[in-house]
């Protein structure tokens, strides 16, 4: 976990992990990348490209403050597609409004996940788990759409965001589960 400090409060220090996965011809393989220094988001996307050049599919989850979640996605080095699990933390860190603060594709509302807001694709995953509980209170933004040519469709997403009690860690090693790093991030995370 890095300590880097906030914007304005140089007193105060966020906290982030930023886990670099890519697909490339070995398959699935994870580094950890530093954000510090990064002028633009443009320039985060630099370093996502530099982990592996060649590589198909190149993600970058970043979890900041057990709070927020961003994940970048890159195919072929091309056509940045970026989602955050909640719009406020681009207005809470420095690290936030650089990676949220151009985006306006506004994701799902939440409130389309709650039972019998649904449509076929609800039927198709399955009813929410009777325990899970929506934090109505986030406001995902971007493209929730980004992986699910990987297996994770937006509903799928935008749900794990919501579930109450739910860290960026938690929902990070979950997507690994269901695309197939698993391993690689939870390896990262104890060199970490």
């Amino acid at each position: 976990m890095c300590h880097r400090p906030r914007g304005d409060n140089l007193g105060e220090r966020v906290s982030y992990f930023a886990a670099a996965v890519v697909r490339g011809s070995k398959g699935w393989e994870a580094s950890e990348i530093d954000l510090t220094g990064a002028a633009d988001v443009e320039e985060v996307a630099d370093r996502l490209r530099d982990v592996d050049p060649e590589a198909d599919v190149s993600l970058l989850f970043v979890e900041s403050d057990d709070a927020y979640l961003v994940i970048m996605r890159l195919d072929q080095g091309e056509d940045l597609r970026i989602f955050g699990s909640d719009a406020a933390f681009a207005e809470e860190s420095r690290l936030g409004a650089l990676l949220l603060g151009d985006v306006e594709e506004p994701a799902l509302e939440i409130a389309d996940l709650t039972p019998g807001a649904g449509n076929r694709d609800e039927e198709a995953e399955g009813p929410a788990e009777p325990d899970e509980v929506v934090d109505a209170d986030i406001d995902p933004v971007g493209d929730a759409d980004l992986l699910a040519d990987l297996g994770v469709s937006s509903r799928q997403l935008l749900r794990l965001c919501a579930t109450e009690g739910m860290l960026p860690a938690d929902i990070t090693a979950e997507l690994g589960q269901l695309i197939g790093f698993g391993e690689e991030i939870e390896n990262l995370r104890e060199v970490v």
